[in-house]
């Protein structure tokens, strides 16, 4: 596992439970919005945290502890993620997984061996524009149809998710979204916020009114529509 960041303790990245969250360097998007430019560009430069010093940690704090999410960078990309999970679960704490979507099958294995208890996939964009918003210009969006599909086939929680930035995403993005992902359980619009850590500077986010009002025409197509990040 190549982890390089950790936050030992968080209330917000895994909804309703006290956290740890490790962070996994390396991505195979280039998203240039991304907040994580550090884990994604420079992942090589980085120091890195050896997986032995989070599960010592863990240990220590299992008590206290609810879960650990493992974020990114992309963390399905690390070859030993499944046997750092299993190294988690072994000490009962429950697991939240964020990923882009675009590793189907280890996202179904991760299902199928109910290591994972929590799924928050990241919904870049409208298929047409997804290309241009994950900056990867050949990407083929047939494996992210694939894990949005497994993830509304579960019974575990889940929920989908999309940062929102006006040189990207317009309303008839978001309606796209929503014909694509009907009938799913949650999806969060997310406020952009600048980051010094992201990948290209010159972007710009809606107002919370502007998402508020999103929010309200996908009311039709998802159980539960939220928004994050707003002041």
């Amino acid at each position: 596992m190549l982890i390089q960041g950790y936050q030992k303790t968080t209330l917000l990245d895994y909804p309703g439970k006290v956290a740890s969250t490790v962070f996994t360097g390396g991505c195979n998007f280039r998203c240039p919005y991304c907040h994580n430019g550090h884990l994604v560009l420079n992942s090589h430069q980085e120091p890195a945290i050896p997986m032995e010093t989070i599960i010592t940690h863990l240990k220590k704090r299992q008590k206290v502890l609810e879960g650990v999410c493992i974020s990114g960078g992309e963390p399905t990309l690390q070859q030993d993620l499944i046997s750092f999970i299993q190294q988690i679960k072994e000490m009962s704490l429950k697991v939240k997984l964020d990923t882009n979507g675009s590793h189907p099958d280890l996202l179904k294995e991760l299902l199928e061996k109910k290591l994972v208890d929590y799924v928050a996939m990241d919904i870049k964009n409208s298929f047409k524009k997804y290309p241009k918003t994950i900056g990867v210009l050949d990407f083929d969006c047939s494996k992210i149809k694939i894990s949005s599909s497994l993830l509304m086939e579960q019974s575990i929680p889940y929920e989908f998710r999309t940062t929102i930035v006006k040189e990207l995403h317009q309303e008839e993005d978001l309606f796209q979204i929503g014909e694509w992902l009907k009938g799913a359980s949650a999806y969060f619009l997310q406020q952009y916020k600048e980051s010094p850590y992201q990948i290209q500077k010159g972007f710009t986010p809606y107002s919370k009114e502007t998402l508020h009002a999103f929010a309200e025409k996908l009311q039709p197509f998802f159980q539960s529509v939220g928004i994050r990040g707003v002041d």
